[in-house]
């Protein structure tokens, strides 16, 4: 018998797939970049919505991930696209998209779609150590080659250190009595003894609608990926990468992501220079981004009911200005 693949039988749903391409406008012979490609749901979408019927005219994706997994499973799953040149794809973090977009004949585009959660394939392989309802090494890594995992920091910091990440990046009320016990129970290297740590200082579920390791999970993930950090790298490569009346839609999961995006997409939309035509300290207001919702897009209850991983996605749509 085949031995199977650890990610068959997993199955991804795109979130808010159908909002986020219509708002990117994709029309046959555009150019896009993915910068997430994951699954390759969205990745999908878009190699079919610009495509012509003729093929003639067909558009091109450039499809980044820090996932080496994620791109091998895209590259499976493409090889058609990959091998006429309409599917591009680089194991690369994001925040290198200029550099390889420059790289790959991406410098202008029509379209950046960033999703910022996790693929199914991470949250439900245990070895990837993402999810406490596996039990698995405590990794958390996009790039299980790089950098330090989650079992690295939790007992290599101190105990101030990591109960400032919890706060910080998980928004958790009791951080310190939760790196007090972690710390009191190093080494701590399992999804599952990190979990029931957490547990015993929080409490059980009991009326909370989320897992009391929750907010440590999400805290840690965040700061082993340097996610806010890799974010606003890229955010401020964006408009360099846009044609005008290029768009860029973003789907975040977490207050965090989704404040940052906000903030962003409103900084360009009302950015200022000084004008040598007005007095002395004058400004003129060149605005880079036209903001395309101004209140997030979000599932509606049908997705919700079909995928609950959705239920905290916020979509985000900006659009780059003429001439600017």
């Amino acid at each position: 018998m085949e031995q199977r693949r650890p990610e068959e039988g997993i199955e991804h749903c795109p979130v808010l797939a159908d909002e986020a391409l219509t708002g990117l406008n994709a029309q046959p012979g555009g150019c896009f970049i993915d910068g997430t490609v994951g699954g390759g749901g969205h990745t999908q979408l878009l190699l079919r919505r610009t495509s012509s019927a003729d093929g003639a005219g067909n558009g091109r994706v450039l499809g980044l991930d820090a996932d080496p997994e994620a791109v091998e499973r895209v590259r499976r799953r493409f090889p058609e696209e990959i091998n006429t040149g309409r599917l591009r794809l680089v194991h690369t973090p994001f925040d290198q998209m200029a550099r390889v977009a420059g790289q790959q004949g991406f410098a202008a585009v029509d379209g950046i779609l960033l999703d910022l959660g996790l693929s199914s394939y991470q949250l439900d392989t245990p070895a990837r150590g993402f999810a406490f309802q596996h039990d698995g090494p405590l990794d958390m890594r996009f790039d299980p080659s790089a950098g330090e995992s989650a079992a690295g920091l939790i007992n290599g910091r101190r105990r101030e250190e990591i109960a400032d990440i919890l706060y910080r990046y998980g928004e958790e009320r009791q951080s310190r009595a939760i790196a007090r016990a972690i710390v009191a129970n190093r080494p701590v290297m399992t999804t599952a003894e990190l979990a029931e740590i957490v547990a015993k200082v929080v409490g059980r579920r009991g009326r909370q609608k989320i897992h009391p390791a929750t907010r440590t999970f999400q805290a840690l993930r965040i700061a082993v990926n340097d996610e806010l950090g890799q974010l606003e790298r890229t955010l401020a490569q964006i408009p360099g990468l846009l044609r005008a009346g290029g768009r860029v839609a973003i789907i975040a999961f977490h207050s965090l992501e989704d404040r940052l995006v906000k903030r962003w997409m409103r900084d360009q939309s009302r950015r200022f220079r000084p004008d040598p035509t007005l007095p002395s300290g004058g400004l003129e207001q060149v605005p880079v981004l036209s903001i395309y919702n101004r209140k997030p897009i979000v599932p509606a209850a049908a997705e919700v009911e079909r995928n609950p991983r959705s239920r905290s996605a916020k979509l985000r749509i900006a659009e780059k200005r003429d001439g600017r």
